[in-house]
């Protein structure tokens, strides 16, 4: 292991990117080609790395995040992370405004699916930073999912007592007239009130 190597990977973080040892070195591709073959960095994707060796692996969440930014964490892992299901997702479904989205465009990262799934201008909002992501408040997760997935996971089973539900009807106005017309029976099973 060259030292001059490792010395130029401290200047690199966690995450990072092509363009971000093109600013370091003088030829990228061979740096990071050695870097790989000794196991100093992790290849995500085409021009994704983390610094593995310096920091470790980072979180599920934060890789989702740092692939296709703008981005946060929603859906059933969103849904799972605020203990409205206790589900335990093995697709971590990543909203995102890029367009490089699809079944083809997943990535496959510590036993997790990471999945990117394009969503309107209009509706990307309703999330919080955790650590270093983004992640859907629990009633910005209902939603997401009832637009992407057209259901919730076991929905009998939902433990929806911490959901703020003015707020969710709120913000539900933003979305297409069917999440409405989905998000109505589920609150009516949950409250016994009619929306």
């Amino acid at each position: 292991m060259e030292k001059s190597t490792l010395r130029r990977l401290k200047f690199l973080p966690r995450l990072f990117r092509m363009e971000d040892a093109e600013k370091l070195v003088p030829h990228p591709a061979m740096f990071l080609s050695r870097a790989l073959k000794n196991g100093l960095i992790h290849r995500l994707m085409r021009g994704h790395y983390i610094n593995s060796f310096l920091y470790g692996f980072p979180r599920v969440e934060t890789v989702g995040c740092f692939l296709r930014p703008p981005a946060y964490i929603s859906g059933e892992w969103a849904l799972n992370y605020h203990g409205v299901s206790l589900q335990s997702p093995v697709v971590c479904t990543t909203i995102t405004l890029s367009s490089a989205v699809g079944k083809c465009r997943n990535i496959q990262y510590q036993g997790v699916t990471i999945e990117f799934s394009k969503i309107s201008p209009v509706l990307f909002s309703g999330f919080m930073r955790v650590d270093d992501f983004y992640i859907a408040t629990p009633e910005k997760a209902v939603l997401d999912t009832l637009h992407l997935r057209k259901s919730l996971p076991v929905e009998d089973e939902l433990e929806l007592d911490n959901i703020d539900i003015e707020m969710m009807n709120k913000i539900a106005q933003k979305f297409p007239l069917s999440v409405a017309r989905r998000l109505g029976p589920l609150l009516f099973f949950q409250t016994g009130i009619l929306y």
